[in-house]
């Protein structure tokens, strides 16, 4: 039986934790923060939870559909909430919704979101109530909306500066510090007219795709509360996928947007790197320009990708504040007709095969598409096992220096996909100039390789999985290749539903695959049939650098095929 402690070969971990500095200057703090959030939650929107966490995720408790079962909301609280973005702002333009009536209801969606899942750092539901009000006022007294996003509930990563409110990125350390200003994608989603009122949950190091931490655990997948909601973009998977806000905003090194995405049951896209601002925030990236970082939405349909990106890149201008971003205005570009599109699917990178819901969904998924006549070829591997190791040497190149800083700060305890991260690559080493300079050749060359590949095969769109599995259980998703080889080329990248759910019947080992590596044998062993009921089956689709708009396109045009419609409930 493989280990995990087997691959934990690069860095000692004997220069993080310092159990007594963490117990008595930062416990206190940690326990404080915990019982703000508790109390954080109004008494009009606490529910009955009905069993304790452990029994819910013994019988892998479908949290969304108890949502509806048991009519948590009433009706008009489940149309507003089960409306797409660009339904909820023009019915507030026109003057049919108020924003204070919107919000409410999406405030009560959230916090019920949270006792089920456990997807928010922070809730301030009476600033936001604040906000809708001052919106209201304003639109009854100049008869006009702020912005296009006038009265819409967006929630944020934690991690994401926001002012005069503890913003700690999940180390403990920085539980002290309370940033002067938002974040620039904060101030330009609120000058557009959004409501903000809950920030979400994300992994220790930001660096899991998973969501485990010091602070409140990690979050769960709204399907099968015995899954996660992915990682690092914790809680904005399971808070957009559950219905808790019509837009999350989260981040992306890895797969921290597509993966949270892909597992809670949301879409979400990783755009190509500088279209949208990632200024401002906590994380142990600032300074490494080898495999940057991107901020970008979450939501239950592509329509409200399209429309957040097009408002907040053509009026948000994030450039004009943020001299690190392009200023490439959205384009309109039109759904594709099935018949004009060439899609290659990659039904294995080479280094882990995919376990079999995420096997049948890609098979479903190539039945449709050709059923359409979309033009579907077989995508084999690429210098991927290259892409894995350069990209994990990328991540820790500073010899794990920046993390180290940020968890010996407070000498907090380890998690375990901590210290599996902080063993990528060659861990705690510290990479010289040289070295550096000509992992970027080698980066460099295989976004060109992947350029090539694209034109030479005429290829528009790549399909893959997100992740071997659907989602995992908790600190167990070791294999990041499928999303981190998007991360390290720089393609735009749209995780998207397949409208299948895993089935233990259907979803068995046929015969279960000899594995090739350790690695392989790692992830394989995790698969049992029984234990995955229910979670949604997604992946993703990526196309060229600086193509965002083809790719969310493109998205909607395989979702329509797919007749997937996440807004209403299945």
């Amino acid at each position: 039986m493989v280990s995990y402690k087997d691959f934990l070969t690069t860095d000692a971990l004997d220069t993080y934790e310092d159990n007594e500095l963490y117990t008595k200057e930062f416990l206190p703090r940690l326990e404080k923060y915990r019982s703000d959030l508790e109390n954080a939650i109004k008494k009009e929107y606490l529910i009955q939870v009905p069993k304790s966490a452990e029994a819910l995720a013994e019988e892998q408790f479908n949290a969304l559909q108890y949502l509806y079962d048991e009519k948590l909301l009433t009706e008009k609280e489940f149309e507003i909430t089960d409306s797409s973005s660009s339904r909820i702002v023009n019915q507030i333009a026109k003057g049919a919704w108020s924003a204070v009536e919107v919000f409410k209801a999406f405030a009560k969606r959230a916090t019920i979101a949270h006792q089920l899942t456990n997807c928010a750092l922070e809730l301030f539901t009476d600033e936001g109530l604040e906000r809708a009000q001052y919106l209201d006022d304003y639109y009854a007294k100049n008869g006009k909306t702020v912005g296009p996003l006038h009265g819409l509930p967006i929630s944020l990563k934690e991690q994401m500066n926001y002012k005069g409110k503890i913003t700690h990125g999940g180390y403990v350390s920085h539980i002290v510090n309370i940033p002067e200003k938002h974040a620039p994608s904060a101030e330009i989603l609120e000058k557009l007219g959004a409501v903000f009122y809950v920030r979400t949950n994300q992994p220790q190091t930001l660096m899991h795709l998973c969501g485990n931490n010091n602070f409140i655990g990690w979050s769960k997948c709204p399907y099968n509360v015995s899954l996660t909601a992915g990682g690092s973009s914790s809680g904005e998977g399971a808070i957009t996928a559950f219905g808790g806000s019509s837009i999350g905003i989260g981040s992306d090194i890895g797969g921290s947007i597509r993966g949270p995405a892909a597992f809670s049951g949301s879409v979400g896209l990783r755009p190509t790197t500088s279209r949208f601002s990632k200024a401002g925030g906590v994380s142990s990236a600032g300074g490494q320009e080898s495999v940057p970082a991107v901020q970008g939405p979450l939501a239950r349909s592509i329509d409200d990708i399209d429309m957040l990106m097009d408002v907040y890149v053509n009026q948000g201008q994030p450039w004009t504040i943020d001299c690190t971003t392009i200023p490439i205005p959205w384009r309109k570009v039109e759904k594709p007709k099935p018949e004009n599109l060439t899609v290659a699917i990659a039904y294995d990178d080479g280094i882990v095969s995919p376990t079999p819901p995420i096997l049948r969904g890609l098979k479903h998924v190539a039945d449709k598409l050709k059923a359409a006549g979309v033009k579907v070829i077989e995508h084999k591997p690429l210098r991927t096992e290259f892409a894995y190791e350069l990209v994990n040497k990328m991540y820790s190149a500073d010899g794990n220096y920046k993390q180290r800083k940020l968890l010996a700060g407070s000498g907090e305890p380890l998690c375990k996909l901590t210290k599996w991260s902080l063993n990528y690559g060659e861990g705690s080493r510290e990479f010289g100039v040289a070295e550096n300079r000509q992992m970027s050749i080698d980066r460099d060359l295989l976004k060109q390789q992947y350029t090539d590949y694209l034109n030479e095969n005429n290829i528009d769109m790549l399909i893959s999985p997100a992740f071997v599995n659907v989602a995992p259980k908790p600190e167990t998703a070791y294999v990041w290749s499928y999303t981190t080889l998007f991360n390290l080329i720089d393609f735009p990248t749209l995780a998207f539903q397949t409208g299948l759910y895993q089935d233990p019947k259907l979803d068995k080992w046929d015969p279960k695959p000899a594995a090739r590596t350790k690695l392989e044998e790692l992830e394989h062993d995790q698969y049992d049939p029984e234990q995955f009921k229910n979670a949604p089956i997604a992946l993703q689709l990526t196309g060229r650098r600086y193509f965002d708009e083809e790719v969310v396109a493109a998205g909607k045009t395989i979702v329509d095929i797919l007749k997937v419609d996440l807004l209403k409930h299945h």
